[in-house]
């Protein structure tokens, strides 16, 4: 009965490429053309209907069709994947050519790069080992967005988990030239977070309006607006607290925070005014 269906469908649709095709070429009454062009194309309609499946019997139980494939080909669908690493921005999704260019400039060994409709990413590398490189060198950021990565397993579920902790870039400024080290940012960042590294023009002293660093954020905390540095060496024979205003390049969606009792609501990236506008650089 299958057989007989796939007939009929290959069939009907060669049917449908030779009528369209002799409305094209009727005027131009170029035979050859046309009769070259219909072998051509029922030769790659035929191969490509020409399936490799076959029919596995389901069962029946209380009512409901019951599939149980076997181990194998559980296994040998697994093992396609195993190289692959599943993941979703915290934001507002990339577009896919931006994140495709991204990965394969930055990963090593990128094989594919698909997207579903849910907005989960999922990026097959050559190796597993390349996909391991990448998920333990994260976190990864992409325009200021963190985007979670996990490798695929079976049986996974896809479906985006509440995030309490989340790298995010932060800018300090007014911040004196004695703390431009690793030690002296370390310090000074992890009144904001958990410091986890800086950007290249930070760490080359580039720029000095404000230091650039990228810290794990805990949203059960308070993410203060700016901090106070107090230097051990006394000025005058006094303390000589300086203070360094914070800037958040980017907090998720709808992300209510409190800053020193003050709730303030971050909508789709828009800022206070006091704040910089998004950086929009792959970081």
């Amino acid at each position: 009965m299958a057989a007989m269906h796939e007939d009929a469908w290959e069939e009907e649709g060669l049917e449908c490429v030779e009528r369209e095709f002799s409305a094209i070429t009727s005027r131009s009454g170029n035979v050859k053309l046309q009769t070259e062009y219909v072998d051509t194309i029922a030769g790659a309609f035929h191969q490509s209907s020409r399936k490799t499946l076959h029919y596995v019997p389901p069962t029946r139980q209380n009512g409901e069709i019951i599939i149980r494939p076997t181990k194998e080909v559980v296994d040998s669908g697994s093992n396609k994947w195993r190289s692959t690493a599943v993941g979703y921005f915290l934001g507002k999704r990339p577009y896919f050519p931006q994140v495709d260019s991204f990965v394969r400039s930055n990963w090593k060994g990128i094989q594919h790069v698909s997207v579903s409709s849910s907005g989960f990413f999922f990026f097959r590398f050559f190796r597993r080992l390349d996909m391991e490189d990448v998920i333990e060198g994260g976190p990864w950021l992409f325009q200021g967005q963190p985007i979670v990565l996990q490798p695929w397993e079976q049986g996974m579920s896809l479906r985006r988990q509440k995030h309490t902790q989340i790298p995010v870039w932060i800018r300090l400024r007014h911040l004196p030239m004695e703390y431009w080290t690793d030690e002296g940012l370390s310090t000074v960042a992890s009144g904001v977070g958990t410091p986890l590294y800086t950007d290249g023009i930070t760490k080359d002293c580039s720029r000095l309006d404000f230091a650039r660093v990228c810290v794990m954020l805990d949203f059960n905390s308070t993410l203060p607006k700016h901090l106070v540095v107090i230097s051990p060496v006394l000025r005058n024979g006094k303390e000589d607290p300086k203070r360094i205003d914070v800037e958040y390049e980017w907090l998720p969606q709808r992300q209510k925070l409190l800053f020193f009792g003050t709730c303030i609501s971050y909508l789709s990236g828009e800022r206070e005014k006091e704040c910089s506008p998004a950086v929009n650089d792959i970081c």
